[in-house]
């Protein structure tokens, strides 16, 4: 992504990477087009100030009634490519809110809002619990998925660096999920039952270019 983007500024153009999703996730990802914006960013996602959501399609029973809010804290280790070479670290707090929205059969979708993010955060929590996410074979996922896990980045609110007016983005689920799960979303437009949405009233501003 990060090459897409750079390809399309001009020659020299400072473009810095704020936000990171792992590689077979999809959904929304935020650049910096500039220094001071870089660091302003930057600094919001270390202060735990970036509300982030996301929603998974895992296989098993959701630990919790439907629609039910949960809290989950953990203690994750830290993945050797969070250290150098030789080191040893304490594990890390991860935080997040969960709920189930809908089930159908073995599977169900689930939506997410972590607080913290850490490496492979919500693919350990969710595996912790006995529902990997469909397609993460890493954590003991049974089912394929052919777009790489079903976990997507569906929304992400911060402050604008430069008037700090909230910014929200967001990005339609791939048109793959709707044909892989009809029975959980049977619209084919990318839109999550309306429902899903229903703890972030009053929160963020239209997306800005």
């Amino acid at each position: 992504m990060f090459t897409i983007m750079q390809a399309r500024r001009p020659a020299g153009a400072f473009l810095g990477v704020v936000s990171r999703l792992d590689a077979p996730v999809s959904g929304v990802l935020v650049f910096a087009a500039t220094k001071a914006a870089a660091a302003a960013l930057a600094a919001q996602f270390r202060d735990h100030s970036v509300a982030k959501e996301y929603v998974a399609v895992v296989e098993g029973r959701f630990p919790a009634p439907l629609g039910q809010w949960v809290d989950w804290h953990d203690s994750l280790e830290r993945h050797a490519e969070d250290e150098a070479a030789g080191t040893a670290a304490a594990p890390r707090a991860a935080h997040v809110r969960a709920r189930v929205v809908k089930r159908a059969g073995e599977v169900s979708l689930v939506e997410l809002a972590p607080s913290t993010g850490r490496r492979h955060q919500l693919r350990e929590q969710l595996a912790r619990r006995g529902c990997p996410i469909v397609g993460d074979r890493r954590y003991g996922s049974r089912l394929p998925f052919t777009c790489g896990i079903a976990l997507h980045a569906t929304r992400l609110t911060v402050e604008h660096p430069g008037s700090g007016r909230p910014c929200t983005f967001e990005a339609p689920l791939p048109t793959e999920w709707s044909r892989r799960f009809p029975s959980l979303l049977p619209a084919a437009d990318g839109r999550l039952p309306r429902h899903a949405h229903g703890h972030r009233s009053g929160r963020g501003g239209r997306p800005t270019p």
